[in-house]
């Protein structure tokens, strides 16, 4: 299979659509879906600072011979143990977009974005126990398995496991 090529590129207003899809389309995005949210906060959001702040951002994962967004990226700062800053990634892809290769590329070129524009020596990403496709991207993105997080998660009317991953700055792109 040829490699679709993409690009990470900032939020713009044509994109918030997309967005207010994932927040009022049930189970558009995956097994992440937490029920109907405010499909206005897009709009708010982006008025606010484009999806770029200090301490979280998005940007969107676009398929660059059509010009097609194929989903976003987001990362927020954590703090482990109350003092050493992190990062913790996520990814949303359209269905249609999905098992093309996209996922682990776009969250690994994320990683090299944010250890070249910021200090920090973590990033981390977690999944769902039952997602193995979002598991072996994360492998394929550079990341390594660090354990269970037992009980970590509320969805659909029961608490689940889920995994936790992690790439340090000094570990190996696999871009």
């Amino acid at each position: 299979m040829d490699e679709i090529p993409i690009r990470l590129r900032p939020v713009a207003e044509d994109d918030l659509p997309m967005f207010q899809r994932f927040l009022t389309e049930p189970f558009l995005i995956g097994l992440d879906w937490a029920g109907f949210r405010d499909a206005q906060e897009p709009p708010r959001r982006f008025a606010a600072d484009g999806y770029l702040g200090e301490d979280r951002g998005r940007l969107i994962v676009e398929v660059e011979q059509e010009s097609a967004a194929a989903g976003f990226v987001s990362y927020v700062s954590r703090l482990y143990g109350g003092v050493a800053p992190h990062w913790e990634i996520g990814i949303a892809l359209l269905p249609e977009w999905r098992g093309r290769g996209i996922g682990w590329r776009a969250q690994a070129m994320l990683c090299d974005y944010l250890f070249s524009h910021t200090p920090v020596r973590r990033i981390a990403a977690g999944t769902h126990a039952e997602n193995t496709a979002e598991q072996k991207s994360l492998v394929k993105a550079g990341f390594q398995l660090e354990g269970v997080i037992r009980a970590g998660e509320f969805r659909a009317g029961q608490w689940r496991d889920g995994y936790l991953y992690s790439r340090l700055r000094d570990d190996p792109s696999p871009l």
